[in-house]
């Protein structure tokens, strides 16, 4: 499995259960990464999507605890056994903090969008830059909007 995330320089990726900030590129790339592909997300922030509906042209897996919580065109998984026995390998952990949190073991890759920016924030990212089990392997050019500096870096677990 693979995940993505865009993080501060705190590795913050959210506040009151929404992103820091939205970058139009980041969310092309996002678009261009995962259609096609199963993505695994909490109850939380698939609220956070437009109309609180899943993503389209991708099988959305959601992690909830709730037995009542069933929306339309997902896919509910009580715990992280019974998630990880449907999701396909090339599925990607969209967040949030909880979701990627438990399933950091089971991916391979990460695709970060590192923001040059710190803003106040009460949902983080593990820290892949301080843990050993992680390495850059691509780092792109700093890109901007609206004055902010962001760069897209892809880490792989190291073997």
């Amino acid at each position: 499995m693979d995940l993505i995330a865009a993080v501060d320089r705190n590795w913050a990726i959210g506040k009151d259960g929404d992103q820091l900030c939205y970058i139009p590129a980041d969310l092309k790339r996002f678009q261009a990464l995962t259609t096609g592909h199963a993505v695994i997300l909490g109850r939380k922030t698939l609220a956070t999507f437009p109309g609180g509906r899943p993503l389209k042209n991708r099988r959305n897996l959601i992690l909830s605890r709730s037995e009542s919580f069933a929306p339309e065109g997902a896919e509910v998984f009580p715990d992280v056994d019974s998630l990880l026995a449907a999701a396909p390998a090339d599925a990607f952990v969209i967040g949030g903090e909880s979701v990627y949190k438990a399933l950091l073991p089971h991916c391979d890759r990460a695709y970060i969008t590192k923001i040059d920016k710190a803003w106040p924030a009460d949902a983080f990212f593990p820290d892949l830059d301080a843990d050993p089990a992680w390495q850059v392997t691509e780092e792109g050019e700093p890109l901007e909007h609206e004055g902010l500096t962001f760069r897209y870096v892809t880490y792989e677990r190291v073997r």
